[in-house]
């Protein structure tokens, strides 16, 4: 097998860091296995080059008698395809070359194999060489139901050898390829930030709530939840025990995302929203992040019914709904407490508000975005942020939703890992 010979002239590679370059300078060897959902991983490969990588794909021979090696070599631009052993030992330049193996699909045998120390094809042996470099073996299983159940041993094992697995999603009999925007951005993380937050216990709050008027109209906000949802993947992604209360959501069109999170529970008004928060922190929290945009006011004696349109101009009394980041931090002051503000505003008057958070709620960090700004906000693919900490620092982080989470968390992380907490919030960090 030549290595990506002439991959800068094949027109598939246009695509090339259409969706960011999060991946930019990176190389996934992706190994394809003979399972029923392997035409998946031709979207698979053209996503993870919309996030900037080269992408090599390698073929079992049985994968390549369900869908040609030239499809492959069409969505990549890679020729020729890897699918048998030559005397080139494909296998260890490979290895050497590129920075993570992700297998997807991975059917029983092939996590047995790699399990087992056997190489009887260009993946597993790939698989077998890259473990034995420490490099990165991601592994994606899809199979029947009872296959899976039977493979949890095996998953044991590879986990303990340094490979990470992805939990499929079960229904219907089978254990199914998650969505292939999930996998990206799982493969994604552990490329870039591996299991850096490993057991860290994090509460995420998420999406918009709503405060009733009468029984069918509501007080609420465009917050689609997406920004909160992205920090809890991402987060879980990297290792951490992930809770997560989300409002009313408008976005997350993957099924089957909230099994990658230790719990979830959706709630709709903000005195839910916290009530549902104190409840998922009670045992312990290292770190919350509030990103809901939670109704600020309430309808002081909500109408039943529906208030008919006949009746003209209605005056409604507000009152202010409670603060869900001031009663959890209050309650778990040895946490990391990184709040969210979004702002009609911009420049300096945005940084003012965000300071201003920050230090009525005495958080170790404030990430603020305007509502203005095109691209930021809320009913966004991307985010413009703000980040400032409760020493004076200020971070600029733009892109897509899901790369802002992932500097969030960085930050986040960092304070958490220098033990620069906020010391205007009592109790030290003892809660750890």
């Amino acid at each position: 097998m030549s290595v990506v010979a002439g991959e800068a002239e094949h027109p598939s590679r246009v695509i090339v860091g259409e969706r960011g370059w999060s991946l930019w300078g990176r190389c996934i060897a992706l190994g394809v296995t003979g399972s029923a959902a392997v035409y998946k991983s031709l979207d698979l490969a053209r996503l993870l080059m919309r996030y900037g990588a080269t992408v090599v794909p390698v073929l079992t021979r049985s994968a390549s008698s369900l869908v040609s090696p030239s499809l492959f070599e069409w969505a990549t631009g890679v020729r020729p395809v890897a699918g048998e052993f030559t005397g080139g030992i494909e296998h260890v330049a490979l290895a050497r070359r590129c920075d993570a193996l992700l297998v997807a699909p991975a059917t029983l045998e092939a996590l047995a194999e790699i399990a087992g120390l056997h190489a009887s094809n260009p993946v597993t042996a790939l698989a077998q060489e890259m473990l034995g470099l420490g490099r990165p073996v991601l592994l994606v299983p899809a199979m029947h139901e009872g296959m899976w159940r039977r493979a949890g041993r095996l998953v044991e094992e590879l986990e303990a050898s340094g490979a990470y697995v992805m939990r499929p999603l079960v229904e219907t009999g089978q254990a199914k390829y998650p969505d292939v925007e999930l996998v990206a951005w799982w493969a994604e993380s552990l490329v870039l930030r591996g299991r850096d937050l490993e057991g860290l216990r994090v509460l995420v709050t998420a999406g918009p709530t709503r405060e009733h008027i009468d029984d069918v109209r509501v007080i609420t906000n465009p917050s689609t939840g997406l920004m909160g949802v992205s920090l809890a993947l991402e987060a879980a992604w990297r290792g951490a025990r992930v809770r997560l209360v989300h409002g009313p959501l408008c976005c997350c069109r993957w099924r089957g995302w909230r099994l990658y999170l230790e719990a979830a529970a959706a709630v709709e008004t903000t005195e839910e929203m916290l009530v549902e928060s104190l409840r998922l922190a009670s045992g312990g929290i290292d770190a919350a992040v509030y990103a809901a945009a939670a109704a600020d006011y309430r309808v002081r004696g909500r109408r039943g019914g529906k208030i008919p349109t006949a009746a003209g101009p209605v005056t409604l009394e507000l009152e202010p709904t409670p603060k869900v980041i001031e009663a959890v931090a209050s309650r778990h002051p040895g946490a990391l407490h990184y709040g969210f503000t979004a702002e009609p505003l911009t420049g300096e008057e945005l940084l003012a508000k965000a300071r201003e958070k920050l230090e009525r709620y005495r958080l170790d960090a404030v990430a603020a975005n305007s509502t203005v700004e095109p691209g930021a906000g809320f009913a966004s693919e991307t985010n413009h942020v703000y980040s400032l900490d409760w020493r004076g620092r200020v971070f600029e982080y733009r892109g897509s939703k899901r790369e802002v989470a992932r500097a969030v968390l960085d930050h986040a992380a960092w304070l958490l890992w220098r033990g620069e907490l906020n010391p205007a919030r009592a109790g030290g960090a003892g809660e750890r």
